[in-house]
């Protein structure tokens, strides 16, 4: 069964599946979803009207056995930054929709009216349903409902009253293997999804198949793959402490952001450290490591249970813990996962909401530290859509506009996460330049910076950052196109088996030949085309700046400042 186009028009209620393009047939995930964007969305068209369009894509390798394979990337116009966007998460979406023979699926136009729907795809087949018992409700009720209207095998996309209410900090939901969530987190998607009115999509691809061209060269391959993964020392830490790992490391490096990036380190790390978390999990008779979706061998997740025992949250981040935690200066563990739980089913990106409330509590809105004011906030301001919700919930760049603040830590308005970028220097080009605004997974150089991975790189340096960046987001662009987790990286970088058996993978399930050289010039050639959608919205090299605040307040315990040019930033795109 080849791979096919499945399309939606919302204005019209129409679907159809069409061949792939010749010019769209060697991208996946990401390189498919920019590249879609960039061919059919005009560039200054409102993120939310009728002439922007989502976009669902598996990666290359996605529904095969292939190791850490089962990220899915939606893309689109951000609401929140206005640049072209891409947000990838695991669950099980990424696996049903290559099985239906789905290379993407795109979403366009919006109803004519204030009807709600739903949509659902099996192989061969695309249905469009009105929608109105579940509108108003969280994730969380929408995956239980929807899997009793199909089954428990079913895939499910959703959003909550965030992307309903088209909060730019609205996140799209996706269905674990446990029936819990993950998200499609940065950039504001859901509140497209929520712009076309759609409440969710289900997948069912029934006993359908990914074919392999060359099975045995496949299995080979991934056998090599998958030793490089599980064997690299960073993998084994995250499976054991998961990314909180980093708290007590990035804290020790004086670079984690805390009382809304004001210091570089927080009194409270060990209270919210991944080390702690470990005991706490285990003493609660929840699961310390566990996979986010089918086929992961690093298994960084975890399950959460509060003090009875009871499930409270899964696959709680780093980022997530310390956005919430450090730059808010809280320091209780289970405060952290009940939000990290409400947000999931509003449907909000925990990194911009958590930031966004750093920024009001600046401004006096709340005080820091005041968890049990942040839970009432989300559950009785933003759930319900209150006008202190929708300044929260549009983002940190919306707060500090509508208080008056000037410590807003963004860039094109989206949230800066976990790193401070005057003490990780290398971070910091990575926020200024990506395509997406402020995202650390764009090019990883915490790897280098701090864990080593792939070399060194002095974090409080200069020196060869622009570089480093460089290299890491081509590379990134590249990972994000074969439907493979980021983490795959720490491997690719210090294990010469890693990338050539990753290439030798794609080759056996389609047939092909590529060389590493086509996997580099692909990465380059997805970032050059976000980068030309990107001017074409109005965007220039002046964008690619940090806050003026980086420049002028050192951070603590370095008292460190940015103090890259704009000259030097500007290098980045010389390639």
């Amino acid at each position: 069964m080849a791979d096919k186009i499945f399309r939606v028009n919302m204005t019209d209620l129409s679907t159809s599946i069409e061949d792939v393009p010749a010019e769209w047939a060697g991208h996946g995930g990401r390189g498919l979803t920019s590249t879609i964007v960039a061919a059919e969305v005009p560039p200054t068209c409102h993120p939310l009207g009728p002439n922007n369009k989502l976009v669902f894509a598996p990666g290359l390798l996605s529904g095969t056995t292939a190791s850490n394979s089962g990220r899915i990337s939606a893309g689109a116009k951000s609401p929140l930054t206005g640049t072209i966007k891409e947000a990838n998460a695991g669950g099980t979406s990424a696996q049903k929709l290559a099985r239906i023979g789905c290379k993407a699926l795109i979403i366009e136009g919006q109803p004519q009216d204030d009807s709600w729907y739903s949509i659902s795809l099996k192989p061969g087949e695309i249905t469009i349903s009105k929608e109105e018992k579940l509108v108003g409700k969280g994730n969380f009720a929408v995956v239980e409902d929807v899997e009793k209207r199909f089954s428990d095998k079913i895939g499910v996309i959703s959003i909550g009253q965030g992307g309903e209410m088209q909060m730019a900090a609205a996140n799209i939901s996706i269905k674990d293997p446990d029936s819990h969530i993950r998200s499609l987190g940065r950039g504001g998607l859901g509140a497209v999804m929520g712009s076309k009115k759609i409440k969710f999509i289900a997948l069912d691809s029934g006993d359908a198949k990914v074919e392999i061209a060359d099975p045995e060269a496949f299995k080979a391959a991934n056998k090599t793959f998958t030793k490089a993964l599980v064997d690299h020392p960073v993998s084994q830490a995250l499976g054991t402490y998961g990314t909180n790992v980093l708290v007590n490391i990035i804290n020790e490096a004086g670079g984690l952001p805390t009382k809304n990036f004001s210091q570089g380190q927080f009194e409270g790390h060990e209270q919210i450290s991944g080390e702690t978390m470990h005991d706490l999990i285990v003493e609660r008779g929840g699961k310390p490591k566990h996979g986010c979706h089918a086929g992961c061998v690093i298994q960084c997740s975890q399950i959460y249970n509060d003090i009875k025992g009871n499930y409270k949250t899964s696959g709680i981040e780093y980022e997530s813990i310390w956005a919430m935690g450090a730059d808010c200066t809280i320091d209780n563990l289970d405060q952290i996962a009940e939000m990290d739980h409400i947000l999931d089913d509003i449907g909000l990106d925990t990194i911009e909401t958590a930031v966004a409330f750093g920024v009001a509590m600046e401004a006096g809105v709340l005080a820091f530290g005041d968890s049990n004011e942040m839970i009432r906030i989300m559950t009785e301001e933003i759930a319900k859509g209150s006008p202190l919700g929708r300044v929260i919930g549009n983002g940190a760049g919306n707060v500090g506009r509508t208080y008056g603040i000037t410590r807003v830590p963004v860039v094109k308005n989206q949230a800066i996460p976990a790193y401070d970028p005057r003490a990780i220097k290398g971070i910091g080009v990575t926020y200024a330049t990506s395509t997406q605004g402020a995202d650390h997974t764009m090019g990883y150089t915490i790897a280098t910076e701090i864990l080593g991975v792939g070399g060194k790189a002095d974090p409080l340096s200069k020196e060869g950052q622009v570089e480093l960046s460089r290299n890491l987001q081509i590379a990134t662009a590249a990972i994000d196109s074969t439907g493979m987790c980021l983490f795959i990286a720490f491997a690719a970088l210090d294990d010469s088996t890693c990338l050539p058996s990753l290439i030798d993978m794609i080759n056996a399930r389609f047939g092909i030949n590529l060389t590493a050289n086509d996997v580099t010039n692909l990465g380059m050639t997805i970032l050059k085309t976000e980068h030309a959608f990107n001017t074409a919205a109005g965007f220039t090299n002046l964008d690619d700046r940090l806050p003026e605040f980086f420049e002028i307040e050192p951070v603590t315990p370095h008292n460190a400042v940015w103090d890259f040019t704009g000259e030097e930033i500007d290098t980045f795109w010389n390639f």
